[in-house]
Order: C-alpha cells, then sequence, then structure tokens
C-alpha cells in the first residue's frame, strides 16, 4: 500500500503544490467536476493536515495517528517535501525510527533526499547523508528566522514596523469568545470563521489553561 501524507501550516496555504508533485508521481489522479481537482490512485490512502504547524511533531498530528492504525509491514510513506513532514533532526529520526520499527519504507519526492527509496532504511551511510543535509536545512531556517527577527528589530525601532494584523478582531473576536464559553472547540471555531486554529488560540489567549480565565460574558 502506498500511503501519501501533506500537510500546511494554516489555512491560508494550499496543498495545491504538494498535489501537483504527488499527481506527476503518479500518486494521485486529476478528478473533473471535483472541488479539490484530485483523487487518490487506486491502491493509494492519502491523508491531509491542514492549518497543522510544524512545530507539532509529525507524530502528534491529527491525521498521522490515521497513519498509524491504517500502516502494515511492506508500505510506503511518501511525501512531496520533507519539511512538509518534519522540521528538524529530531523529527526526523522519530519519524524514520516509527518506520523502521514498523516495517515502512520512507520516501520523499523532491529535494537532495529524493534520491533515496528509503529514508527509513537502518544503515549507517542513510543516517549520516540524512543528518547532514537536514542539520544544513535546519541551519539555513535558523539564519533566516535570525534575518527576519533584525530586520523587524530596526523597522520598529523607526517605527515603520506595525505588525500583521489579528485575523479575528472587533465583533468577530467577541463571538469568538462567547462560542467558546459556550463549549464550541477551537477547531469548530476555525473552520466557522475561515482562519486557523492559531488564529482562534490567540483571541481566546487569556481564556486557554495556565493564562487565567475571565469571567464568563453576560448574556
Amino acid at each position: 500500500m502506498q500511503i501519501v501524507y501533506s500537510r500546511v501550516s494554516t489555512a491560508t496555504q494550499s496543498l495545491l503544490r504538494q498535489r501537483h508533485i504527488l499527481t506527476e508521481a503518479g500518486l494521485l489522479v486529476r478528478t473533473e467536476g471535483v472541488a479539490e481537482g484530485f483523487r487518490p490512485a487506486d491502491g493509494v490512502l492519502l491523508f491531509e493536515d491542514p492549518a497543522t504547524t510544524s512545530k507539532i511533531p509529525a507524530l502528534d498530528r491529527p491525521e498521522f495517528g490515521k497513519i498509524a492504525a491504517k500502516a502494515h509491514p511492506g508500505d510506503t510513506l511518501t511525501v512531496s517535501e520533507l519539511f512538509r513532514l518534519c522540521r528538524d533532526l529530531l523529527d526526523i529520526h522519530a519519524v524514520r525510527n516509527w518506520c523502521h520499527a514498523r516495517g515502512v519504507a520512507l520516501r520523499v519526492l523532491s529535494g537532495p533526499l529524493s534520491n533515496f527509496h528509503d529514508l527509513a532504511a537502518g544503515d549507517a551511510t542513510t543516517a549520516v547523508i540524512i543528518n547532514v543535509i537536514t542539520a544544513v536545512g535546519q541551519f539555513q531556517r535558523d539564519i533566516q528566522n535570525e534575518l527576519t527577527v533584525e530586520g523587524i528589530a530596526a523597522a520598529e525601532a523607526e517605527g515603520r514596523y506595525r505588525g500583521r494584523p489579528p485575523a479575528l478582531d472587533g465583533d468577530r473576536r467577541e463571538d469568538v469568545r462567547a462560542a467558546f464559553h459556550e463549549g464550541t472547540s477551537i477547531a469548530a471555531l476555525a473552520r466557522a470563521h475561515g482562519v486557523s486554529r492559531a488564529a482562534v488560540r490567540t483571541a481566546l489567549a487569556d481564556l486557554l489553561p495556565g493564562q487565567g480565565a475571565l469571567p464568563r460574558p453576560s448574556a
């Protein structure tokens, strides 16, 4: 069985690029008259985590839990790009160990690791190359993050940086907070308002556990 996993970090990002890569590999098929325009090819199971930050380890994500229930020895877990699955060395080793323990091959379709038939293989060569490539990628992201922070700090010092406006403000923010008080989940609120779960958590920051909940709003 071919198992395919896709992920984007926010509700505003699209899975389209990943779907194109997976279609070129024969894992997805274009479908006319369907909103998404793609379906899994025969013998392929597709799992997608939309609006799921990479800060959540791969093994803890909602759809990965479903993969665990479906995967069997001899299956292959495929992602279009490595960072859609793992962001750092610790995470990729956790996924490699997970795959190796279950006899599941791990494959990436693009990037420097795309030539490997099985990234979960236990040989020393595969492990060393993964360590080097992942460490370099992490270093590049860290440098970019540092430059971004420095740029924001410089802009703030000159009074030019205002930051991104909140996705939920005014009446929408109050509606979200009231619905949360009534028991509506963060995921349901995100779907209802067309925003990411992170945006909902920001609107609810002082109401969440450990943040000191405010009194229930009056009717």
